[in-house]
């Protein structure tokens, strides 16, 4: 452990060393910084390359601008080949016991443990640091798979941790960070390209296509198929292939098992429902249910899927359109799941509206076109809302160049007046 503590330190502040924290998120940090200093358990979840390492080193800067020791922190990044041989939560544990003993911190120890997932019985670790009555510790962890939430962390840690989900650039974070203004055309450019950060520092498309590619297998391949020991891996990717091929369409699984047979690709239910839970809690695909405006009820059967980041549709679909109105409506899924609503695709009198937003006691309907400058097109948005008979929010979202304003009611906004 000798060793590994001296690979430590040229991660750590202990020396005023000065490791990179990259674009500043605030969107995140002031939601997390409102839970420091209480013995809470910081969970950042995402998918893999969202920046939930930056924001981890992020949250240490800021607790040493307000006078914290550099000492006092602890982080640990287990995707770093120098701590390969920390397997095990006895492993981690005889770490930061080294630590302790060779830096002798005083008061409060933050613990920052990134993609905690990659350790054996970790919850072991983290559940004898948030307990412990004779030092003051407080953690952090990472992790890239939602089943810590529902699995270990439920099991271990109830009702003593607070979850945030870390998601890709969104179009505010990308302008910021190319320092360009806000407009159709700097939109269209995030369009095209997604959110993931490392693909802002690549050179061609080509390039970017490799890296999203390369993420896709160690997604698939090490947080699905190893976690899960899963042996068809061609079907996992037809898979992923078929949901980001069509993003934003209403379909059932049974109709995607009946693709699939149909085109000599053996499966059922039961599998596929496997394998579609795994791809939802590795964060890359979510879910969205129907909802019976009329009915107040969720509705069973056909669901509607968004990719977590255009990227995927952008470099893997094999679809050659450009179908700029579903990466739209994906995006808008994204921006509105960010902004911490319950999303779901409402149903009225066999009219459907793309959002029923619900967060605390209010509701919002929103409507996603590509463009209503079409007078069919625009009936058809504007119209579905006259079926619903309250007074909750309505809106008209689109890539025209300019707002139609208010129009009986219902507000029309450009894309990216509203991200």
């Amino acid at each position: 452990m000798f060793e590994t503590i001296e690979y430590l330190k040229n991660y750590n502040y202990w020396h005023k060393n000065q490791v990179k924290t990259g674009y500043k998120r605030d969107i995140y940090l002031l939601k997390i910084k409102k839970y420091i200093g209480n013995k809470l358990i910081k969970v950042l979840v995402g998918q893999r390359r969202v920046g939930k390492s930056y924001i981890l080193r992020q949250i240490i800067r800021e607790l040493i601008n307000n006078g914290v020791d550099p000492i006092n922190t602890f982080y640990l990044n287990k995707e770093y080949f120098e701590f390969e041989n920390i397997k095990t939560a006895n492993d981690l544990n005889e770490l930061f016991k080294q630590y302790l003993k060779k830096y002798k911190p005083k008061g409060i120890v933050y613990i920052f443990i990134d993609e905690v997932q990659e350790i054996e019985e970790w919850e072991r670790f983290v559940n004898s640091m948030a307990q412990n009555t004779n030092s003051e510790y407080e953690l952090f962890i990472t992790g890239s798979n939602s089943h810590m939430l529902s699995g270990e962390l439920a099991t271990f840690l109830s009702g003593r941790y607070i979850a945030f989900e870390i998601m890709p650039f969104n179009y505010t974070e990308y302008c910021g960070f190319n320092n360009v203004e806000k407009n159709k055309g700097t939109f269209i450019n995030y369009m095209r390209h997604g959110g993931l950060p490392e693909l802002f520092n690549l050179p061609d498309e080509e390039t970017k296509r490799h890296y999203v590619s390369s993420l896709k297998d160690t997604i698939l391949l090490k947080d699905i198929v190893k976690r899960h020991r899963l042996k068809d891996v061609d079907l996992l990717e037809t898979l992923f292939k078929y949901l980001i091929d069509n993003i934003g369409d209403m379909f059932s699984i049974n109709n995607i098992v009946n693709y699939l047979n149909t085109n000599k690709r053996k499966t059922n239910n039961e599998t596929l429902g496997n394998y579609l839970k795994y791809l939802k809690e590795s964060f890359i695909i979510h879910e969205v249910e129907r909802y019976n405006i009329k009915g107040k009820e969720k509705l069973t059967g056909n669901k509607k899927y968004y990719v977590n980041d255009l990227s995927w549709r952008n470099y893997l679909s094999s679809v050659f359109d450009e179908d700029i109105g579903k990466r739209l409506e994906n995006l808008m899924y994204l921006h509105y799941r960010q902004n911490g609503y319950q999303i779901y695709v409402g149903e009225i009198n066999k009219k459907e509206i793309d959002f029923v937003l619900e967060k605390e006691d209010k509701k919002q309907y929103v409507q996603v076109a590509y463009s209503i400058q079409n007078k069919e097109v625009q009936e058809r948005e504007f119209g579905n809302f006259m079926l619903i008979n309250d007074f909750y929010e309505k809106k008209v979202i689109s890539l025209d160049e300019f707002s139609l304003g208010n129009k009986d009611g219902i507000e029309h906004y450009c894309a990216w007046e509203v991200l």
